[in-house]
């Protein structure tokens, strides 16, 4: 069972976070965000934002900025509504700008670079390998056809050992990350659209990964991509004290995306509208975050290293870094039923970014100084969709079974192999899959 530890500090037997989580009522609608004006608004620097901008594929416009806010500082002759107006303006403008980039990036192109390669050895070639959804056929293990009048495009039900693999890898990670002073939350899966977007997903145009579900066009409900969203969203309009930070967090959650993929080589589980993922979150200060994004990033590479995988380590390019993300990390592992590399896990320090548009801020040291915005650092520990793809893609055996990762053996109840069912699930009890040969 899991449960989650207890930070302590001076007062005995008394949490740390149980004192800090408790003074934290919400109120997220009336979070105003604070964008860095005195940056951004400078004419000495439109030159180098519009080049971040560009490297980084971003849609915001700093021309039109600073256009708008020289309409709101020079013309004295406007009325009250188009002040209001200009000001909403700038207010929309100014959300649409990414963040700066790592200078140590800026750079690579289009092209990552690889930091380190793991498991090498495990490279796995030497014979014919199942993609996912073929091994998974041949072992009675999972169900993806005809569910389009059900469950919807891209839906799935993961039976029996498959089933149990998929809360291993959850169990396996959780303690993995609570050994790591990890504080486990359970989040929402519904969030209001102004959080999303704080967090540098939009929720609004005709293409977007985001399901809307009801409430006002311009701040619905929506359904959580990534549980990211609302563990920033937690702390939103708070100031924390400096000297508890890093508060290190992590939740297990169900993430919604209305975007999939006509690719073939993302067919199957691979890209889905929705999948269960652990996520690592944590709110510092602004000298802890690239600490902390290279401790999310260790953690990742000894998670994946313990199960066997071979993977590359990636340092992505500005191209790849989205709104939010200073610098970024990619995980990609070797599926050789695919014969590819496929995206496993990420971890980004977007500084300020989601802070500024949320809220959060750290107490100064001093009584004179200005409370500062706090830096934010995210991570994915294990998305169970993918790690599934790869280890049964790796650790597939010619008998048609899969060994188990010796890491993951005891949160199996001891099995070593998952192997292929003999009968048919009952939800397979097709004309058509009752005719099909299943070696």
């Amino acid at each position: 069972m899991i449960s989650p530890m207890l930070v302590t500090s001076g007062r005995a037997n008394v949490p740390l976070w149980g004192r800090i989580l408790r003074r934290m009522t919400h109120n997220f609608f009336s979070v105003t965000p604070s964008f860095d004006t005195n940056y951004l608004l400078d004419p000495n620097n439109a030159t180098d934002i519009e080049a971040n901008i560009n490297h980084r594929k971003g849609i915001g416009d700093i021309r039109r900025v600073q256009s708008i806010n020289e309409q709101l500082t020079k013309n004295t002759d406007l009325s009250e509504d188009e002040r209001i107006a200009l000001n909403t303006q700038l207010q929309e403008e100014l959300g649409k700008i990414p963040n700066r980039t790592h200078p140590d990036v800026i750079d690579y192109g289009i092209e990552p670079r690889i930091v380190r390669r793991y498991n090498e050895q495990h490279n796995q070639t030497d014979r014919k390998y199942f993609q996912f959804g073929d091994i998974c056929k041949k072992m009675n293990l999972y169900r993806m056809e005809n569910l389009g009048n059900f469950t919807g495009h891209r839906s799935y039900y993961l039976t029996h050992d498959l089933a149990e693999l998929e809360h291993a890898l959850i169990n396996y990670t959780v303690h993995a990350l609570q050994r790591r002073q990890f504080q486990l939350i359970t989040v929402p899966d519904v969030l209001p659209g102004r959080v999303i977007e704080s967090c540098g997903m939009s929720v609004h145009g005709v293409r977007n990964q985001v399901y809307k579900l009801s409430g006002d066009e311009h701040d619905p409900l929506c359904l959580s991509g990534t549980s990211e969203m609302a563990l920033a969203g937690y702390f939103a309009n708070r100031e924390l004290p400096a000297d508890r930070l890093p508060l290190k967090l992590m939740a297990v959650s169900r993430c919604y995306r209305a975007e999939t993929s006509a690719l073939q080589e993302e067919k199957g589980i691979y890209r889905v509208h929705q999948f269960t993922k652990v996520e690592m979150f944590a709110v510092c200060r602004s000298d802890q975050s690239s600490k902390v994004l290279e401790e999310f990033r260790d953690i990742e590479v000894s998670l994946f290293n313990d199960l066997g995988l071979h993977f590359l380590l990636l340092d992505m390019p500005p191209c790849e870094l989205g709104a939010p993300a200073y610098r970024k990390y990619d995980i990609e592992a070797w599926m050789p039923g695919r014969a590819m590399y496929g995206e496993l896990s990420s971890c980004s320090d977007c500084t300020d970014y989601q802070s500024r548009r949320l809220g959060i801020r750290v107490s100064s040291d001093s009584n004179a100084g200005e409370p500062k915005f706090a830096h934010t650092v995210n991570g994915t520990a294990c998305a169970i969709p993918r790690m599934l793809i790869a280890l049964l893609e790796n650790f597939q055996n010619e008998d048609y079974t899969v060994s188990v990762p010796s890491p993951l053996v005891r949160y199996m109840g001891g099995k070593q192999f998952i192997r292929r069912r003999k009968e048919l699930p009952e939800l397979k009890l097709t004309k058509r899959l009752l005719q099909e040969d299943i070696l």
